[in-house]
């Protein structure tokens, strides 16, 4: 039978969003709405290979700096180039700063975010299952992250980008990646920038968002 878990991480070493209980009930709520069993954990011990082989995905949840053990990030590479699937979210942007593999994966790091404020997203790709739901310019509030360099030129496929005329402190101008995905060394990699306040895993918008990035991420 092929991997049927989702398991969320949510450990931090350093910034903690007060959003994170919230977005592990989002997560693991619409994992099990998708016919994924899932638990939430802040355990690096989770990190296994045996672990990881039940896992038709992991997310990694608003983490940050270094969150996995030497064996957790073997563990993690290995089931990633083994054909797993990877969902990042938020500030998992700003995780395993001295993991080069991970760099990789993200294709970008984080950099800064101006203060929390409404703005406008443009959906890139009206099919991807993340994005099919959403309207074409979506209004949303977030944190509109920044990142070290553009995260399109490492090859990432852009599925929404924000709109910096609509709010101030963009850093990267008219072409402004907010969530991507891609295949690579072997597996899948999905990361949004969005999620950081409470309120964000109560929208249905978002919520569906998170859902069709575990779809896309566990092959479904």
């Amino acid at each position: 039978m092929p991997p049927s878990d989702v398991l969320v991480y949510t450990r931090t070493a350093g910034y903690r969003h007060d959003s994170i209980p919230a977005g592990a009930r989002a997560l693991v709520e619409q994992a099990r709405q998708c016919g994924f069993e899932a638990e939430a954990t802040d355990d690096p011990g989770a990190f296994t290979d045996e672990r990881l082989a039940r896992c038709a995905a992991v997310a990694l949840l608003s983490t940050t700096g270094e969150v996995l053990t030497d064996p957790g990030r073997t563990a993690l590479e290995a089931y990633v180039r083994g054909g797993g699937g990877l969902l990042a979210v938020h500030a998992a942007a700003n995780a395993e700063p001295g993991w080069p593999f991970y760099g990789e994966l993200l294709g970008t790091r984080f950099a800064g975010h101006p203060p929390l404020q409404p703005g406008l997203v443009h959906v890139e790709d009206t099919a991807h299952p993340a994005t099919a739901h959403l309207p074409a310019r979506w209004d949303w509030t977030d944190e509109w992250y920044d990142f070290t360099s553009p995260p399109r030129e490492s090859g990432v496929h852009v599925l929404l980008r924000a709109d910096e005329s609509t709010y101030t402190g963009g850093t990267h101008g008219v072409d402004h990646p907010l969530s991507w995905c891609h295949d690579k060394a072997g597996g899948r990699f999905f990361f949004t920038a969005l999620g950081h306040t409470s309120e964000s895993y109560a929208s249905p918008d978002f919520r569906a968002h998170l859902a069709g990035a575990l779809r896309w991420a566990a092959r479904r």
